[in-house]
């Protein structure tokens, strides 16, 4: 089926925003390697109520973020290029690969040293950047392929997500978690029973956000589940979901998402890099 023309428009919106998120991600890198580097890098770990504002972006933010990228797939389930089940089944089995194989490089090169159990890093996907990049391309990558590297990546995070919670999270809060929860099944039923006003789902998104934000798991992960409960209706222009998707378009692409990069990529490039990238971390 057609790739819808929302899901087209959003990329190309994402066309300059790739722009502006590849010139912060260089002045973050800039300023991070300069004279003023301490500074920069000591203002993204100022805390505020309790958490670092690099914290907040990537908690907070990133979870609007999520909720755009979930709209635009619930989109194109419904009406696009996901709406047969094949379809919809090869972004997830590209994303169990992109999960586990790296995790497999990353232990075949530090197996039986002190790191070999963090081989749930190298398993997440950077959704932001990935995106951002493949904007770039414009036109010169096909649409279907497009929704298919989005949905492939929004899977990859959240399988990574859920991975994290169970084995890496030292005190996962099973309360605040299953409230959270309990919010997205209040949500599903506000849906069934055919609620189109935008105000309660975005009310319960927020109290959601916070209460898996307390719980332990990555609080981006909010964004997706929202999306999946506000109706997607008729998808015409008066629909909840596209109304929220088409105003989510511009401030994620040049605000959020640079506002992301300049917090994200503050590296310092210290000693011998040579030697750096060629440790088997680096490697991997």
């Amino acid at each position: 089926m057609k790739a819808t023309k929302l899901f087209t428009d959003f990329f190309n919106s994402e066309k300059a925003g790739g722009l502006v998120l590849i010139a912060c991600t260089i002045l973050s890198l800039t300023l991070a390697n300069s004279n003023f580097g301490t500074d920069y890098h000591h203002f993204w770990l100022t805390q505020f109520q309790g958490h670092s504002i690099e914290h907040w972006i990537n908690d907070g933010l990133m979870t609007i973020f999520f909720l755009l990228i979930g709209l635009e797939l619930e989109r194109e389930i419904y009406q696009g290029e996901l709406s047969k089940i094949k379809d919809a089944l090869l972004p997830i089995f590209g994303a169990l690969g992109g999960m586990f194989l790296p995790a497999g490089i990353f232990l075949l090169f530090n197996y039986g040293t002190i790191t070999q159990s963090g081989a749930g890093i190298p398993m997440a996907t950077d959704i932001a950047f990935a995106l951002g990049i493949l904007s770039l391309l414009g036109n010169r990558v096909p649409t279907s392929l497009k929704v298919f590297l989005t949905a492939l990546a929004v899977i990859d995070d959240l399988g990574a997500i859920i991975i994290i919670a169970i084995f890496y999270t030292k005190t996962l809060l099973w309360t605040n978690l299953f409230i959270a929860l309990g919010i997205f099944a209040l949500l599903l039923v506000f849906n069934r029973m055919k609620v189109r006003n935008l105000i309660p789902y975005l009310i319960g998104g927020i109290t959601m956000w916070y209460f898996m934000l307390h719980s332990g798991v990555h609080a981006t992960i909010t964004g997706v589940l929202l999306a999946f409960a506000i109706p997607f209706g008729n998808g015409d222009e008066k629909s909840t979901s596209y109304i929220l998707q088409h105003f989510l378009h511009k401030p994620v692409a040049f605000i959020i998402l640079p506002i992301f990069a300049l917090a994200n990529t503050a590296i310092v490039f210290g000693g011998d890099i040579t030697q750096t990238l060629t440790e088997s971390n680096s490697l991997t």
